[in-house]
């Protein structure tokens, strides 16, 4: 009897009957009122009534997307943190290597003109293009307006999303077509995986056809991103960071950090306080290259994989990758895999 009760509950739910059937039917006719508020949103932010009135209809919630914004890893504040090896050897592989050092070779000349521009080196937008899609290979299969005005509904992170979805719409609203807007389920899409409202901002003509199409040309992405590490801060000359040894008699209480991040927080508490390389150097700090930035560059101190491994003396640069993807791990792989394809 409890096996023809499950029988009976699935069909039921299939069909749009019983408990389930309601929850879908209220689900749907919730997504309904809400998108007719976003509607309102969009027109007031100067989104055009008849790109909304054509989108919006096509619409539909997809569960899909919540869980799988559910169940992203990470856990907890208070979990511990895993060591950096493993994902170091996962995303700075020789497969990863090959594949930048082959892209670089094939858009060398243009990363050239970009890093002239920009002061960004050629080298980190290529990393960054590996990291987000394999160098264009995984780009995601997800309907960004969907996605976004899921997500948007769900409400833990309305504000974020309903910007997002509106952003959308005003790309569609400036010529891009509506079968561009195809990525990942969070909304991130093209080759660096911009978010709308990034693409909005800061998607750049890489090559001067008159259009930032980040989803099919390599000079448009590669510019793009480094567009957004010179929006973000990024010093021309200045390294990332350095791989360095720590000597056994670092006193790490007295260069810790006693600041409070306001951004990321989980991710910047493991930095040291900032110091210039030449207080580093005095500490007994060895770079594992043996040659020394300038004395005066700051930088702060963090051991991804605790004492007795390989430390990283880490410089603005480095922080400014963070604000493309605020993780330690990305940024550090960044940054050894850019290293890397030029070697």
């Amino acid at each position: 009897m409890r096996h023809l009760t499950k029988i009976l509950t699935l069909i039921a739910a299939v069909l749009g009957f019983g408990a389930a059937g309601t929850a879908v039917a209220q689900t749907d006719a919730g997504f309904r009122a809400y998108m007719e508020q976003l509607r309102a949103e969009a027109i007031a932010e100067g989104v055009r009534p008849e790109t909304l009135d054509r989108i919006i209809p096509t619409l539909s919630f997809n569960p899909r997307v919540i869980r799988l914004d559910r169940n992203q890893p990470g856990g907890s504040f208070d979990s511990p943190i895993p060591p950096f090896a493993p994902y170091r050897a996962r995303h700075v592989n020789p497969t990863r290597i090959d594949g930048g050092r082959a892209t670089y070779r094939r858009v060398r000349d243009q990363l050239r003109e970009i890093e002239q521009r920009t002061g960004v080196p050629g080298k980190i937008a290529i990393a960054i293009y590996g990291h987000e899609t394999n160098y264009g290979r995984i780009t995601g299969n997800f309907d960004l307006p969907r996605s976004l005005a899921t997500l948007a509904y769900e409400g833990r992170r309305r504000e974020l999303f309903a910007g997002e979805f509106i952003a959308a719409m005003k790309m569609i609203d400036r010529g891009v077509p509506r079968d561009r807007l195809v990525g990942s389920w969070a909304g991130a899409f093209g080759y660096p995986q911009f978010l709308p409202s990034v693409y909005l901002r800061l998607a750049v003509d890489g090559d001067g056809d008159g259009r930032a199409e980040i989803w099919r040309s390599e000079a448009d992405a590669l510019a793009s991103i480094e567009n957004y590490l010179s929006n973000a801060g990024w010093r021309a000359g200045e390294p990332w960071g350095i791989a360095v040894n720590v000597p056994s008699s670092l006193d790490r209480n007295a260069v810790a950090n006693r600041t409070t991040p306001t951004r990321c927080p989980r991710v910047h508490e493991r930095h040291s306080r900032w110091m210039s390389m030449a207080e580093w150097r005095e500490l007994g700090i060895r770079p594992q290259n043996g040659v020394w930035p300038d004395d005066g560059m700051m930088a702060t101190l963090l051991e991804p994989d605790g004492p007795g491994n390989t430390a990283y003396l880490l410089t603005n640069n480095y922080r400014v990758i963070l604000d493309y993807n605020c993780s330690n791990f990305y940024a550090l792989s960044v940054g050894l895999l850019a290293d890397a394809i030029v070697r």
